[in-house]
This record gives structure tokens, sequence and C-alpha cells, in this order.
């Protein structure tokens, strides 16, 4: 999986990350000061530039595709995305690393931005499922995924680190190729209401 075209949709544009979104990402992350969420991956201040080093360096091994989320109707960049733990046979990948500036947050821009990574992979990239991890406490994000369509696969004990060296169990979700019909049609659906 290789860094592409941006992905665009009437809500959103993912483009492909590089440095020169820094700036706009540290802004983005001081909207409700995200770095304090202990559950989430968001860099403290001044720690943005390693987080987008380490995304890119993860692109450049095959093992990540990150991306810069902007939002259309306002221009700004409103978060970050990545496809990661990309497997190629069979071809897998698991979406992540997602976090939102707190204006963006429960908005239509996660169903948009998640329906944009989900097409690609199935309808580009050829892959027979997408996965999603989450911190066993970030039930936000727990319910934001089963809204997508997404099957709860089960929760991986002791799993990762935090950002702050606690243990995390780590919740885990899935959508096959086989699912992404109804899937599709489901998210569409959702889109729609949003026009």
């Amino acid at each position: 999986m290789t860094p592409s075209e941006p992905l665009e949709n009437a809500h959103a544009v993912l483009e492909p990350l590089t440095r020169a979104h820094i700036q706009e990402l540290e802004n983005a992350a001081a909207d409700g000061e995200l770095w304090n969420l202990w559950f989430t991956s968001v860099p403290f201040p001044g720690g943005m530039s390693d987080y987008v080093d380490k995304a890119l360096r993860g692109q450049d091994e095959g093992l990540m595709r990150p991306f810069a989320i902007r939002e259309k109707t306002t221009g700004q960049i409103a978060g970050t995305t990545r496809y990661y733990d990309i497997v190629p046979d069979p071809a897998r990948a698991a979406i992540g690393y997602t976090w939102y500036a707190k204006r963006w947050q429960k908005s239509h821009l996660n169903t948009a931005c998640k329906h944009l990574l989900l097409a690609n992979a199935f309808e580009n990239l050829g892959l027979v499922a997408v996965e999603f991890h989450t911190d066993a406490y970030n039930f936000d994000s727990q319910r934001a995924i089963e809204r997508l369509g997404a099957k709860r696969e089960g929760t991986l004990r002791a799993h990762k680190r935090r950002p702050d060296g606690s243990l995390r169990d780590t919740v885990c979700f899935s959508i096959l190729a086989t699912e992404w019909t109804d899937v599709n049609r489901w998210l569409q659906l959702r889109l729609s209401r949003l026009t």
C-alpha cells in the first residue's frame, strides 16, 4: 500500500500526511486539549513533529498509510487517521490512530472519513478485511465503530501500553469484504441525512 492521491467526498478530504500538516494538526489537537485523554495517542503540545515523523516512517516501511483530515465546508484540518498493520496476504489492514478536534467529535466527519477509507480499502485496494482497535475505556470510540457496522471480535487483555505507560485492554472490531455491500449502503444512508 503506497501513498496515493487524496480521498474525497462531499464532507471531507483525506490528504496524504506530510510534514506540512504539522502546525494545523497542532491547532486541531489544541481544540479540546486532546492530549489529556489518557486513552488516546494524541501527542502533547510540541510533539506533533515526532508524531508525524513516526507515521511517515511507518509509511516508508510499508506498515502504515497516514492521512490528514480536512473538513470541506471550513477547509480546516480537523484531525488525522491512517491505515496501519497492513498485511499483504490475506490483504488486510486496520484503520485507526484517528482523532478529531473537539468541535468535530460526534459530527458527520467520522462517518464521512470512515466511508472514504472503507470504500478505498474494499473497492480499490482489494482488502479482504478491515480491523478497528480501541482502548477498552474509550467507550465513545467503541460506539462510533459499532455505528459503522463493524462487528466486535473480542478483547486483547494487557495488549498495549498507553502514552502514560499503563497497560490497556484493546477491543477489536472488523468488517469483511463480503459485508461491504450492506455496510456501504448503511453509511451512504447516514451520509445522505447530513446533506
